[in-house]
């Protein structure tokens, strides 16, 4: 009932007419800023963060969650249309998305992806309300052999479910990995494939290489095939989502949120494993499998759901702990600070107008989210509609921009093309992209929580499995890895007792 009330505060501070304006300001730039490949909501509030300078906390940190949200769904739309996306957590809605919107069915997509995030982000924060205590407890007790097995367990379940062989999707991850090997040893301070240059010290952005592998990868591939076929502009489709749709979104809706908020909570956690495990948990439950990689809209809205759950997540984890998990969190953590506001378990009782302000302001920004969304949907679309000539020509321009944007290196931009090089080869050779993506972003946070975990149990091997967590981890993996055994097994003997019944019949006919 305090948590109640307190959020009935809340909803009174967020209310009032300035916060309402600087939560609709936030939407808007997120969703604006979101778009542009490469500038992502981290580098949004930080370049946002001077600007805030003379505006109360409790108003600049709405307007921050605004920026939050909007920049993940903006991500989601590129990724969508242009298979380009924005961010990290938006790589998921790439492989299902991108192929509806080729398919004419873009403004669908968009609107399962709107509408996952709304579901997603009223979930997430009322769990955000409810649980932030017990779900902050939790979190302290996960230790490095616990990170390390979600970590593989995550690259097993994505190099099983994609491509057209568990080998090619292996190889992918290892392209990812070698990738994410460049710069500098975390713990020991040695270059690895750096070759001599101080730039690559320092390794490379997962952005460039999402950029590089989905965007300019696709472009080159496009204009490979555009000799042989003319490029003719694509359909929009109608734009809501009928009832066949819906009944097949409903659940992944609700599915994610409960995959992405654990997640989202837990130190190292973020958005990027829960959409790949929500991804793989769609494909396993649906009814239309056939569908997946072609355009299954339950692939669009269950990690979109998740993402945006798992964003509320994240805010339990800095609010109650003050521990970023995400690079978002680390610079509205560094905002905290610029006000004097030190995150912990004290804040809710020291600035509880600006926590609860804040918490109640994220309820405010999914409904302006979604009212912002869902009806500009088709115009989204109607970007496909553009002859793919100057369509591709226009995403390499953009993914340019946004990987120049990262560094302000023109040597990134050296990298992005060598990147998409990178790209276009596996799409010749049929290699999954996603699996490589993964291998970037978890690949180095791996082989940190590995080495720590074996550090602290003297390199005993043991120290991976010395947590009941872990161990449930390692057994969920076992059971991926060996189902298609067991698949083949079970089919073995229910042909060897169809043909005994067989017969039988026929000896007893």
């Amino acid at each position: 009932m305090d948590s109640l009330n307190s959020l009935i505060d809340g909803f009174g501070t967020a209310l009032t007419p300035m916060n309402l304006l600087w939560a609709a300001i936030g939407v808007l730039l997120g969703t604006a800023i979101g778009v542009l490949p490469g500038i992502g909501p981290a580098m949004a509030v930080a370049l946002l963060l001077p600007v805030t300078y003379g505006l109360d906390p409790t108003g600049a940190f709405i307007m921050f969650a605004g920026i939050y949200y909007g920049a993940m769904f903006g991500g989601s739309t590129t990724s969508i249309l242009l298979n380009t996306p924005g961010e990290s957590a938006a790589v998921v809605a790439a492989i299902e998305g991108n192929p509806m919107a080729k398919a004419g069915r873009g403004a669908q997509a968009l609107a399962a992806a709107a509408i996952g995030h709304f579901a997603g982000g009223m979930i997430g924060t009322i769990l955000l309300v409810v649980l932030a205590p017990t779900v902050a407890s939790l979190a302290i007790g996960i230790g490095a052999p616990d990170y390390f097995a979600i970590m593989v367990l995550a690259f097993i379940a994505v190099t099983s479910v994609l491509g057209a062989s568990r080998i090619r999707g292996v190889a992918s991850l290892l392209i990812g990995l070698t990738i994410g090997l460049v710069g500098l040893d975390q713990m020991t301070g040695q270059q690895r494939l750096t070759f001599g240059s101080l730039h690559l010290a320092d390794g490379v952005d997962v952005v460039i290489v999402a950029v590089g592998l989905f965007a300019i990868g696709e472009a080159l591939w496009v204009a490979a095939h555009l000799r042989r076929s003319t490029g003719k502009p694509i359909p929009v489709g109608r734009p809501w989502l009928g009832r066949t749709d819906l009944k097949r979104t409903w659940k992944p809706w609700l599915r994610g949120p409960v995959i992405g908020f654990p997640f989202g909570a837990i130190p190292a956690g973020g958005a990027e494993i829960p959409t790949f495990l929500s991804y793989v948990t769609e494909k396993r439950l649906s009814k239309h499998r056939d569908q997946f990689g072609k355009g299954a809209i339950e692939g669009v809205a269950g990690p979109e759901a998740a993402a945006s759950a798992s964003a509320a997540g994240t805010l339990v984890s800095m609010l109650t702990l003050g521990l970023p998990t995400t690079a978002v969190a680390a610079v509205m953590l560094a905002a905290f600070q610029q006000y004097g506001i030190q995150p912990g378990p004290l804040l809710f009782e020291r600035e509880p107008e600006l926590v609860w302000g804040l918490i109640a302001s994220l309820f405010v920004g999914m409904v302006l989210l979604l009212a912002l969304n869902l009806p500009l949907a088709p115009v989204w679309a109607k970007l496909l509609r553009i002859p793919r000539p100057y369509l591709y020509a226009g995403i390499l321009f953009f993914a340019a921009v946004g990987a120049y944007a990262v560094g302000g290196e023109s040597l990134d931009l050296v990298i992005l093309l060598v990147i998409g090089l990178i790209g276009f080869g596996m799409r010749r050779y049929g290699l999954p992209v996603l699996p490589a993506v993964i291998g970037v972003i978890l690949g180095p946070a791996a082989e940190q929580q590995l080495r720590r975990a074996l550090q602290i149990s003297d390199g005993s091997v043991t120290g991976l499995v010395n947590t009941p967590f872990s161990v449930t981890v390692y057994a969920i993996v076992l059971l991926i890895v060996a189902w298609p055994l067991i698949g083949r097994l079970i089919a073995r003997l229910r042909g060897g007792r169809k043909t005994a019944e067989e017969s039988r019949t026929v000896s007893g006919g």
